[in-house]
């Protein structure tokens, strides 16, 4: 078949995303399809993978100042184009759509006039999300409206956690939906024992996007009590988010200086080094703000590289990570809470994962959450789709 994967992030832009859209081209091209990328042009900071057997289609968008596609007009600069990108460029049997909700519409659009079928990926409910961005009814009611018809569209939905498909059925997706989990992209992660570690200072890293429903800025209240009694500790954001200018403001007001740093986003092998180098990872989601479903997909790859996670907050990952307390040290799982948090972080100050566990830790989950066998089964669904979604006579 002929699988067209259309969406806004791909490799190397470092995001779940990107990681997942990258193992499902891999695997339709292993499995002999013909696959093509429609996507963005990457920043320039950043190198693209070529991915052999695999045609990439970029084209330019506006970013944020961090270099992000989020917001209106970034959405529209990738979603306007779209439309026609995809209705004269060579049709496909199946096409696989990763949100925003605006880019499931357009591709619900245009597969319709195509006649073509297309699945969806609903990692997230994005209008939930946008309640913690905007207060408009307005703009919260359009994009709840939006996304609900992208969901309809498809012949079938493909999410990681039960929390949100059941979300999605309280908000009126009508098609069929399966929960795949996630995954470790096993070609970039990896523990590397002698991963660098920058002025040899010991540090903490949180990796990934920070904005407001993440509440990331827990970890700066936490740092800063901790720091108290090891001020040789760092604490680095590596990403980009909405909350970076309040994080920064905050560091400065409790005279944290140098020793909070934020850095651009980075490839993900580079990624998997700075992770491997840490004392430990930090990940984030605040309870409250409508998102407490969520499944915080950061753990995977961290654990990946040898690299325990402290997780604060609500959700599925807290459950995840003490369900398997007795098999492998993933981290721990503390109440939202910065007392809490620089207590975890003194433990790791003080008892540091050693190279062997952490060696064990990358091999486990490896072993078990394969990115690439959540694409083999997004393949699987695609394959069936494609071959009902084909008209008669075809």
């Amino acid at each position: 078949m002929r699988v067209v994967i259309v969406s806004r992030i791909f490799s190397p832009e470092p995001s779940a995303a990107s990681f997942m859209l990258e193992s499902i081209a891999r695997v339709c091209r292993d499995a002999g399809h013909d696959v093509e990328v429609v996507t963005t042009r990457a920043p320039s900071r950043l190198v693209p993978r070529e991915i052999p057997g695999v045609r990439v289609r970029r084209a330019p968008v506006l970013r944020d100042a961090s270099g992000y596609v989020r917001g209106y007009l970034q959405y529209m600069s990738f979603d306007i184009p779209l439309f026609f990108r995809l209705l004269f460029g060579r049709r496909g049997d199946v096409y696989i759509v990763e949100p925003p909700p605006t880019t499931g519409a357009v591709v619900r659009i245009v597969t319709a006039l195509r006649r073509r079928p297309y699945v969806y990926d609903a990692a997230d409910v994005w209008s939930d999300a946008a309640a913690m961005a905007t207060r408009s009814r307005f703009v919260l009611s359009a994009l709840r409206a939006v996304e609900v018809w992208a969901w309809r569209g498809a012949k079938h939905v493909v999410t990681i956690s039960e929390g949100v498909r059941e979300r999605m059925r309280q908000l009126g997706s009508e098609s069929d939906t399966s929960v795949l989990g996630f995954g470790v992209d096993l070609t970039a992660f990896d523990y590397a024992p002698m991963a660098p570690g920058g002025d040899g200072a010991p540090y903490f890293v949180y990796a990934g996007t920070y904005s407001e429903w993440h509440g990331a800025d827990i970890f700066v209240d936490a740092f800063a009590r901790f720091r108290a009694a090891h001020p040789d500790f760092r604490m680095i954001f590596v990403g980009n988010g909405s909350e970076k200018a309040n994080l920064e403001a905050k560091a400065a007001e409790l005279g944290l200086g140098q020793s909070v740093q934020f850095l651009d986003a980075v490839a993900p092998e580079e990624l998997s080094s700075v992770l491997a180098g840490a004392q430990a990872s930090l990940a984030s989601l605040k309870p409250g703000q409508g998102y407490d479903y969520a499944f915080t997909t950061k753990l995977y790859s961290s654990v990946a590289a040898g690299c325990p996670v402290i997780f604060t907050g609500v959700g599925p990952t807290a459950s995840f990570i003490r369900d398997h307390v007795g098999e492998q040290p993933l981290g721990v799982a503390v109440d939202y809470d910065a007392d809490a948090v620089a207590e975890a972080m003194h433990s790791y100050a003080e008892s540091p994962l050693q190279p062997e566990r952490r060696a064990a830790l990358s091999e486990w989950s490896r072993e078990r959450y394969s990115l690439d066998s959540i694409a083999q089964r997004v393949m699987a669904i695609a394959e069936n789709v494609g071959v009902v979604g084909v008209p008669k006579g075809h």
